[in-house]
């Protein structure tokens, strides 16, 4: 992506929008960017307890955009990647609070005069104002969505909100697949999203109990090693700075052909 701001947003709440920011800008900072993750879901603020951040919030972005403190003192440098820097939501405040060219303008400066390779952006759900001063700054934008009706159905509302908005360079992070519902027809595979929607996907992330481990524990599943949703969110970072990445095949191998497949280190 040549998309410097990104919005991180979906159409229906709870499909992993938080946890997506948080990987994805984790693993950028690995790879060596710097980066600010933005909460801007005003009133229910997430992001930086996922993040593990949460007790050293002073500031937050309306104390920002208010003018009650500098861009330096609301911004949270994580300790454990260099760069990576939290910007959280207020909670006391509510989405009207939020100015759409203030916050424009603050992601331009973070990324013209403070530096930034890349701001995500962590939307609230649905299509109400917190969602439009969001996608206010964005280039482009990564679109979660859960390979189930009602999600794919609410995500095609916000593709065609972004292309209106002229935010144009816009990939599908495919969250919670199970392969064996998809196997079984009880879940929508990754090509049924992907011809729905007529997005292309740059993160297929299956689904893994170590997500809600990681979120209670405050520490971005990119930072361990040996998960497969935390080896998903990685790629989704490496595809974003150009890497040609592959998809894995999550599929179960079973049988007999499978079976002689692992034994013959075959994929």
């Amino acid at each position: 992506m040549n998309a410097r701001a990104i919005v991180v947003t979906s159409g229906k709440g709870g499909v992993g929008k938080t946890t997506t920011t948080a990987n994805v800008g984790a693993a950028l900072a690995k790879l060596g960017e710097k980066v600010a993750v933005i909460d801007v879901d005003v009133g229910l603020r997430n992001l930086d307890v996922v993040m593990g951040l949460e007790g050293r919030v002073v500031f937050d972005l309306i104390d920002v955009l208010e003018g009650r403190c500098k861009r330096s003192q609301a911004l949270i440098k994580d300790k454990r990647l260099d760069g990576l820097y939290l910007l959280p939501a207020s909670q006391t405040k509510d989405k009207e609070s939020l100015d759409p060219e203030k916050f424009r303008h603050l992601v331009k400066a973070l990324i013209e005069e403070e530096g930034f390779h890349r701001v995500l952006i962590d939307s609230p759900a649905g299509i109400e104002r917190g969602f439009q001063t969001a996608a206010t700054p964005a280039e482009g934008a990564l679109v979660v969505v859960n390979p189930e009706v009602s999600s794919v159905r609410d995500a095609d509302r916000i593709i065609g909100m972004l292309e209106a908005r002229e935010v144009r360079e816009n990939f599908l992070v495919i969250n919670r697949l199970r392969p064996k519902m998809v196997e079984r027809g009880d879940m929508l595979s990754v090509e049924d999203v992907q011809e729905i929607l007529g997005l292309k996907p740059i993160g297929i992330v299956p689904e893994d109990e170590k997500v809600l481990v990681s979120s209670n524990e405050g520490e971005p599943l990119v930072l361990k090693n040996g998960s497969l949703a935390g080896n998903a969110f990685m790629d989704v970072a490496r595809r974003i700075r150009g890497e040609s990445v592959p998809f894995p095949d999550f599929r179960e191998k079973s049988g007999f052909m499978g079976t002689l497949r692992k034994l013959f280190g075959g994929g």
